[in-house]
């Protein structure tokens, strides 16, 4: 099967409007910024966007909402993007506030094909409403469903033609659990290989889980708030 595509418009071409997108990346770090940009030229709507959060104002997801194209978030932190506020708080746009724990167990949980978990996480709070509760061993827990999308898109250091990806640091964060937990997954790489030059073990995420890669180009790689002290 040959995964390779071009670039980042071949990779995305055929996400469509509606569709549920999971995206890696925890704040700006290992974000799929190629792939992301390729998504705001294409001008896809209504997307439900699973990610820890949405970047910020002007840079990752940030930018698809600053273009109205995404209509559902599914995340842990609203962070540092005020449009992100903004739009939840006026209600046009959708927010599903997950805990961050509850998320990377749901999205790992979708990839192992687990439909749904119980977690003590939440009980007791507003993200309980509506959930099933059950007793175990005289504590309370909630019930949630795990995730599954349609697409996801992930940003990795290094890749093989095969599928094979390598992450680096913190740059690692949610993008393995969201390489597993959709139908089709997208990978771009700093460095694409040829098969058989990663060794098995170090391998983060098998080619098995990887429907297109590509090579990323121009990563900006920005700080979402860079603190510097007074001299």
């Amino acid at each position: 099967m040959n995964k390779l595509v071009k670039d980042a418009d071949e990779a995305v071409k055929d996400i469509f409007d509606g569709a549920t997108l999971a995206l890696g990346g925890f704040g700006l770090c290992g974000i799929p910024e190629n792939c992301i940009a390729a998504l705001v030229k294409k001008g896809i709507k209504n997307l439900t966007c699973i990610s820890n959060n949405a970047g910020v104002d002007d840079f990752g997801i940030g930018l698809l909402l600053q273009n109205r194209q995404v209509k559902k978030m599914i995340s842990s932190y609203v962070g540092e993007n005020k449009l992100f506020e903004q739009l939840v708080l006026s209600g046009e746009l959708e927010l599903e506030l997950t805990p961050q724990g509850t998320l990377a167990e749901k999205l790992r949980a979708g990839g192992a094909g687990i439909p749904a978990f119980f977690t003590a996480t939440g009980y007791g709070t507003q993200i309980a409403e509506g959930k099933e509760v059950r007793e175990f061993n005289s504590r309370k827990y909630i019930l949630e469903h795990s995730l599954f999308a349609d697409f996801a898109i992930v940003k990795a250091w290094k890749g093989d033609t095969m599928g094979n990806l390598v992450f680096r640091g913190t740059a690692r964060n949610f993008n393995p659990n969201i390489a597993t937990a959709s139908y089709k997954t997208i990978a771009e790489v700093e460095q694409l290989v040829p098969a058989g030059e990663i060794h098995p073990d170090e391998v983060h995420v098998p080619g098995i889980y990887i429907k297109r890669i590509f090579q990323g180009e121009n990563y900006e790689k920005r700080i979402e708030k860079r603190t510097t002290s007074k001299g």
